[in-house]
């Protein structure tokens, strides 16, 4: 029987936990992360799940420990495998298994490799992208691509919709390759590396809206970091504001000529800095929801500038 140990956390990890399962994999031993308690944890339980099928489960601070490392020796896997896991794996770890080690990766690699991959190409107004298993080595997502499959963003797709449709795309992207991994016939192509870029993580101060920017930017970043991500911030009547929601407006002839905030007959809208305008359909001030009546009500019709940009 085929054994693999898996490296696992997040959707993707329970996904494709589950279609190693449905294939008949043994898995001897996953390895996942202890939840954060700072932390929004949205996401499913790759532990939860490994222990529904009585799969030992260990949460090392250090992956590469090197009782970690015996103990995966010990097991003398044919596979290993890591999805969104979020350490780096060590090559003393990455040669032990017979037949290789892969990662699934949240984009259509070599584009958006490193952290956070679906947010950036958002960000980057991207209209499609994807999960791609790949040959796992010491440097970041540069291996040979086994797999990968496509999936479209919208342009209004925020960043929790366009992760469910990778984490079904890297469903999809084992299911169909892991017959041939575990075959030994399954065809790898090398990556051109100087197609794609490498991206590093992101901090909620990074959602800071950049109000002198276009229209379309800020909007792809409202998008990128909405809950339950950060939120896209900013500052307006001395209050800290979260734009949560958000889309593309026509432009209108009385805006203002500064980046401002206004709410009337029930809709509100954003002034950018290009000349572009946001509808703002959900935003927080304060920490407090408000509907365009509330925000009305308290600072009438006139355009509110914003502040600290």
């Amino acid at each position: 029987m085929t054994q693999a140990v898996v490296f696992a956390y997040h959707n993707v990890g329970v996904r494709c936990l589950s279609v190693l399962l449905a294939h008949g994999i043994k898995v001897p031993l996953v390895v996942t992360h202890t939840d954060n308690p700072s932390e929004t944890i949205w996401f499913d339980s790759v532990a939860e799940l490994a222990r529904l099928h009585d799969i030992p489960v260990i949460t090392p601070d250090d992956p590469n420990a090197p009782e970690v490392i015996e103990r995966i020796r010990s097991l003398q896997p044919d596979f290993l495998f890591s999805f969104y896991f979020r350490n780096m794996l060590k090559k003393e770890i990455l040669d032990i298994p017979k037949l290789g080690a892969y990662n699934m990766h949240g984009s259509l690699l070599p584009q958006y490799r490193g952290r956070v991959p679906v947010n950036w190409a958002i960000i980057r107004g991207e209209k499609e992208t994807g999960s791609t298993l790949h040959v796992m080595n010491e440097k970041p997502d540069n291996g040979a691509i086994v797999d990968q499959q496509a999936v479209p963003i919208l342009p209004d797709d925020t960043a929790l919709e366009v992760f469910h449709k990778v984490t079904c795309a890297a469903e999809i992207t084992l299911n169909r390759c892991l017959p041939g991994l575990i075959d030994g016939n399954a065809c790898l192509k090398q990556q051109d590396l100087s197609q794609g870029g490498y991206f590093g993580g992101r901090k909620p101060e990074d959602g800071k809206i950049p109000w002198l920017d276009s229209a379309q930017n800020i909007h792809n970043l409202v998008r990128a970091v909405a809950p339950p991500y950060p939120g896209a911030y900013t500052k307006l009547a001395g209050k800290q504001m979260r734009l949560l929601r958000t889309l593309m407006a026509p432009a209108q002839a009385s805006r203002s000529e500064i980046p401002s905030f206004c709410c009337k007959n029930g809709r509100c809208h954003a002034d950018c800095g290009d000349g572009g305008v946001l509808r703002v359909l959900s935003f927080e001030l304060d920490g407090q929801h408000l509907t365009p009546e509330q925000f009305t009500a308290r600072f009438g019709e006139a355009p509110l500038p914003f502040e600290d940009y």
